[in-house]
């Protein structure tokens, strides 16, 4: 989907596997901060995901549970969110889980101010690690709140910026690490949605990785379903369950009569522990 974490619009402007298996207490990043700390075994998704703006109905998604697909991303908060989510509640995290459903946790927290387009939350270099502390807890409060356990990961979603603008990068890897660190203080695991080219480049290629996110979720429509064939980095990067790839953006699809249009995700990391 070209636009489920702001407006379909936004992303525009700023842009100007089949099978599935679950695995329990796989990949578990090997970042400091989480290394004295006893965490729940995590839960490991692998096979075909989908995302969209706001999370369809409990029947849609009754409809949608053929086997195609075996996860689905929710946006769970951030001031930068496009959609309302109606839909999205304890009671339906339940309800879905119970039909099998993995879930997978997406915030969409400040971007930075060299990103083109308005959003209703930016960071500055002034204000990155504030923000990123306090959009932490909130992520955290907003997961609780559904159902989702500590040990779940929450994904921060950072959309394209202007990578070569130093100071500008520099304040979004200070806004990434203060929100990791407020995730890890509760005990949920890290990950990050970004671009090839830009925000996830940023992440994958820093030098420094003191309290960067533990899983990447990176975005390059290339329309293969794989996380290892086109993996734009290193290939000791991200190892163990710990990449998903957005591969294909709206797909308008219908399933037992239910017509929703999705991005197309390969996965093979964690999500969100419920039930």
């Amino acid at each position: 989907m070209s636009e489920h974490r702001q407006s379909k619009k936004r992303r525009y402007i700023t842009w100007g596997v089949a099978g599935a298996a679950v695995v329990a207490g796989a990949g578990i990043a090997a970042q400091a901060s989480m290394a004295t700390t006893t965490w729940p075994a995590q839960r490991t998704y692998t096979g075909r995901a989908f995302d969209t703006c706001a999370a369809p109905s409990s029947a849609a998604m009754k409809a949608w549970n053929t086997g195609f697909y075996g996860a689905a991303a929710v946006y769970i908060g951030g001031k930068n969110r496009g959609c309302s989510q109606p839909n999205l509640t304890a009671s339906w995290v339940k309800s879905v889980s119970a039909l099998g459903w993995k879930l997978i946790p997406l915030y969409v927290g400040a971007q930075p101010s060299c990103q083109t387009g308005s959003s209703p939350e930016k960071l500055t270099p002034s204000t990155a690690a504030s923000m990123g502390a306090a959009d932490g807890a909130d992520a955290v409060a907003k997961a609780a709140a559904l159902g989702m356990k500590a040990g779940s990961p929450v994904y921060l979603d950072m959309e394209p910026y202007d990578l070569t603008n130093k100071a500008c990068n520099d304040a979004v890897l200070t806004y990434v690490r203060a929100f990791d660190k407020a995730l890890h203080a509760k005990t949920y695991r890290t990950g990050y949605y970004g671009f090839t080219s830009s925000s996830a480049k940023a992440v994958a290629t820093a030098t420094d990785k003191t309290d960067l996110p533990g899983n990447l979720w990176y975005a390059l429509w290339d329309k293969t379903n794989t996380t290892t064939t086109d993996w734009p980095f290193g290939a000791t990067q991200y190892p163990g369950h710990s990449r998903a790839h957005q591969y294909m953006v709206n797909s308008k699809e219908t399933r037992g009569g239910y017509t929703i249009t999705v991005d197309r995700d390969a996965w093979d990391a964690p999500v969100a522990i419920t039930g």
